[in-house]
């Protein structure tokens, strides 16, 4: 991480892999190109803009009242569409100056109760169901942005041969659905800012988007919609992922993350502000132990341009030769034992807050890494942590609304009774202890989808004890 990006660039297998979806953008260039990308958009995510919550609080606003009437209907709703809709709307209107709408889209039902599905009883069959809209432009685009990111994600797997084994030798698929992706969500906004002129004045009282930001950095059309897709993917995907792992952990968790929330806020319509937020310790080591434990980008990579060596406290230097790819697991860094201590497998947000932090995490910081590190470091990221934030606090204090039974496809028995019998093979791994199964594209997520039930909170609720 601290080695110059001269020396550990992306590399072109790398670029070979990501460049249908990402372009030359910011996460698939090095260099003079990265370097214009990373001037461009620095000054964009100033406190000052990423601390302006008022994006968070209408978008937030829509999806908890959607979520609500679709569980007074008597049905689940799944938690990772949810918010991948609400991170997207939220993302689209910051960059754009107005969002996709895909909350307009409504909420998906759950399928049908089988052997294989989540769920032990068929939801209720009193709606007609006609408040999802399949066919709404943003379900098609964000459909085709998943399976974008998923065909890339599928490629990395086969290193410089990828065209051979992805089913992508005759056509580039990726290609294909970001340009579905571009028409549906690039398109308009950039055709109506070209319209309007890089040189028309602002408007009286209106805030300039990164959109209107990048058009007055370059002319090149390209750039700016490589800009604008490399931003969605950072934007969207990884907050919906740090959103989804923290809601399916433990209800004591929730009842202290309650109680700060009423101690910063009271109990009357008092918003969350940059300063409030802030202070509240506890919310924030939450985050960052959800994002240790679940890192929304399990794993990275670099090439080397010239021969280095690596050095250890713990082992021997590693001598890294020209040209050779290295890839790294912030997942498995994450859950080590000899970086973070005897209890690293266990979920346990007081370890960024008691002397843990002061023992493993300050001496070392690089041993946490959910927003990289070095010069590559995440520039969104307060974005996400304001964003996060600010999404929970919403979401924990919705009147009448608590989290109920959670329903998600589940790891094997084997891998529990594996975990209990303390095998062998179990050792240094979460395999039965997680209570979800994880798939991965560009992000982690949960697979199947993370389906949750609300039920009001009446007296001796934690409404009532916080």
């Amino acid at each position: 991480m601290r080695l110059t990006l001269s020396v550990v660039p992306q590399g072109p297998i790398f670029y070979d892999q990501f460049g249908s979806l990402l372009g030359s953008g910011v996460f698939n260039s090095d260099g003079e190109m990265w370097k214009f990308h990373r001037t461009m958009t620095r000054p964009f995510f100033s406190k000052e803009r990423v601390s302006d919550y008022d994006i968070f609080d209408r978008h937030a606003e829509v999806i908890i009242k959607a979520m609500k009437k679709r569980m007074g209907d008597g049905y689940p709703v799944e938690f990772q569409d949810a918010v991948s809709r609400f991170t997207l709307d939220s993302a689209t209107e910051f960059l754009f100056g107005k969002d996709v709408n895909s909350l307009g889209a409504g909420l998906l039902y759950p399928p049908p109760s089988s052997s294989s599905s989540p769920f032990t009883a068929s939801p209720p069959q009193t709606e007609n169901k006609t408040d999802f809209i399949p066919s709404h432009p943003s379900n098609l685009c964000a459909q085709s942005f998943l399976e974008a990111q998923e065909l890339t994600g599928f490629r990395t797997r086969y290193g410089m041969h990828w065209r051979l084994f992805s089913g992508e030798f005759w056509a580039d698929e990726v290609g294909k659905r970001r340009k579905v992706v571009e028409s549906g969500f690039v398109e308009p906004v950039l055709g109506e800012l070209m319209r309007e002129g890089k040189g028309k004045k602002e408007e009286e009282g209106k805030e300039e988007t990164f959109l209107d930001h990048l058009a007055r950095c370059t002319e090149d059309k390209q750039i700016i919609r490589d800009k604008l897709l490399n931003m969605l993917v950072a934007s969207r995907d990884t907050t919906a992922s740090l959103l989804t792992f923290a809601v399916y952990q433990r209800p004591d968790i929730e009842k202290r993350l309650r109680e700060e929330i009423y101690e910063a806020l009271g109990r009357s319509d008092k918003k969350p502000t940059y300063e409030i937020i802030k202070e509240m310790k506890y919310l924030r080591a939450f985050l960052n132990e959800t994002l240790r434990l679940y890192p929304p980008v399990p794993f990275d990579g670099r090439s080397s341009t010239t021969a280095t060596v690596l050095y250890s406290k713990s082992g021997p230097p590693v001598y890294i030769p020209e040209g050779m790819k290295c890839l790294y697991s912030i997942f498995l860094m994450h859950r080590r034992k000899d970086l973070w201590g005897p209890d690293a497998l266990e979920f346990d947000p007081d370890r960024f807050l008691d002397e843990r932090s002061h023992k493993y995490l300050t001496p070392n910081p690089y041993i946490f890494l959910p927003f990289n590190a070095g010069p590559r470091i995440c520039l969104g990221q307060q974005f996400a942590y304001n964003e996060a934030s600010y999404f929970l606090i919403k979401y924990l204090l919705a009147e009448n609304v608590d989290n109920g039974p959670l329903m998600y496809v589940k790891p094997p028995e084997e891998w529990a009774r594996a975990q209990e019998e303390g095998r062998k093979e179990m050792e240094g791994t979460t395999k039965g202890r997680d209570k979800v199964m994880f798939t991965m594209h560009l992000t982690m997520a949960v697979r199947g989808g993370l389906w949750v039930r609300m039920k009001s909170l009446g007296k001796g609720s934690d409404l009532e004890d916080a």
